[in-house]
């Protein structure tokens, strides 16, 4: 799949600073414009675009920016007609995600694509049909394919270490104060309000990595189990309020109250403050105060919020070649982590991300155990993607320039199969039955 991705894009060799222009200046995609800080060389953040004025000023501030390369709508950056950068680094809202790169792709840009791709199954394939007729590349930032655990497992499974896949084993535990920030209080709470399902929001990086580790083989049928059990109304407990600064009595004693975990402990900021930065960009704990005391959804009491989305969700996949493979998300936990085992016909890997190493054991009669093992350390970053975020860019801008992509380049038409299994299993999970791709 790697030799395609030259092929298919414009014979464009660009050299550096590659020149991009930020599309949507939340988080994701401010991290990624980041790298331009420490390799100023390689990047060069020359525009923005957002409707959010103070988002908008922030990141014209940040980077030098004039204002008049500084646009409210992707229509207003293309439609003067003149292409201010060689890319763009797209971090909308799932559901802007195909109808803001397209025009991109028709006025000339490379895109940088925030995961999800889409938000069903019919826009990525109009994105990959797109990024087909106008020979652009399109990488969508499954960071986790360029952390260096990821990474090194997929090498070994290249280099047939543990031969051929019969079984993969992956899962993803969500930490109780992200799934309740994020995904009961937050806007991906409901499909309709952050435009994905908590599955392809949260985890199309592991399905992503599933898909990958099995590259050569395309998953053929998907199946998948799971609910919101935990954060319903009857399960309050008694006495809990509405809000849990307003009228909550055992909010001193709630794992999860929103006093704890955003004025006291901080988490989540970037989400939690966003409704009040056009008070400032700082605000002081008077302002976050009287904003959870107020209209602030972050400080709703978790089992009285408007979430609709899964709190647990297991996926059963099959393989053209007949292997299988299991992805489990489990949110409330107590450890945030990801674990990963693949069981080959000639041994098996296992391991967790945040442990930052790995196991490979092979069969080994000479051995009292049975096995042999080796212990694989890795460097792994403090970040939640192993390190993976700034590989990703960097690996971006290689591709540019026309420089020979690593093992873990994620071209378009092959990241739509992990996706295809999270619309699958969304859908075998809605209608109780196996969905056939």
């Amino acid at each position: 799949m790697l030799h395609d991705l030259q092929a298919n894009t414009r014979s464009e060799h660009l050299s550096s600073p590659i020149t991009a222009v930020i599309v949507g200046a939340g988080h994701r995609s401010m991290l990624y414009a980041s790298y331009a800080n420490i390799a100023p060389d390689a990047l060069r953040i020359v525009g923005v675009v957002d409707p959010d004025e103070v988002r908008l000023r922030e990141a014209a501030a940040r980077y030098g920016i004039p204002p008049e390369r500084c646009y409210p709508t992707v229509e207003a950056l293309v439609g003067s007609g003149e292409r201010i950068a060689h890319a763009a680094i797209n971090g909308t809202m799932d559901h802007l995600h195909v109808a803001t790169t397209i025009p991109l792709l028709q006025a000339g840009y490379h895109v940088l694509l925030e995961k999800p791709i889409g938000t069903t199954e019919a826009e990525v394939l109009q994105l990959l049909e797109a990024s087909t007729t106008h020979r652009a590349t399109v990488m969508i930032c499954h960071v986790l394919r360029y952390a260096p655990f990821y990474a090194e497992i997929r090498r070994r499974v290249a280099d047939g270490e543990i031969g051929d896949i019969l079984n993969l084993q992956l899962a993803e535990h969500v930490s109780y104060h992200q799934i309740a920030s994020v995904f009961v209080r937050g806007k991906w709470n409901r499909k309709d309000n952050g435009g994905s399902t908590m599955l392809m929001q949260k985890c199309s990086h592991d399905l992503d990595l599933l898909a990958w580790m099995k590259s050569g083989s395309a998953p053929v049928r998907v199946a998948s189990f799971g609910g919101r059990m935990f954060f319903r109304e009857e399960n309050a407990p008694e006495g809990a309020g509405r809000r849990c600064l307003v009228d909550c009595p055992i909010e001193a004693s709630c794992l999860y109250s929103a006093r704890k975990h955003y004025l006291e402990h901080g988490l989540w900021g970037p989400y939690v403050w966003h409704g009040i930065e056009s008070l400032s960009l700082t605000p002081t704990i008077g302002q976050k105060t009287e904003s959870l005391l107020t209209d602030n959804p972050f400080g709703r009491c978790v089992w009285r919020c408007d979430n609709t989305v899964v709190d647990h969700q297991s996926v059963l996949v099959e393989f053209a070649d007949g292997s299988t493979a299991t992805f489990n998300m489990a949110g409330n936990t107590s450890r945030p982590c990801r674990s990963i085992r693949l069981i080959g016909t000639r041994g098996e890997i296992e391991g967790v991300l945040e442990d930052g190493f790995f196991v490979v054991r092979h069969p080994d009669l000479r051995s009292r155990s049975g096995y042999s093992e080796e212990r694989v350390e890795l460097k792994v970053s403090g970040d939640m993607h192993g390190g993976g975020d700034y590989r990703l860019v960097e690996d971006f801008l290689q591709v540019l320039r026309g420089e020979t992509p690593s093992l873990s380049t994620t071209v378009l038409a092959d990241s739509i199969y992990g996706h295809r299994i999270g619309f699958a299993a969304d859908l075998a999970l809605e209608e109780g039955k196996w969905i056939d791709l």
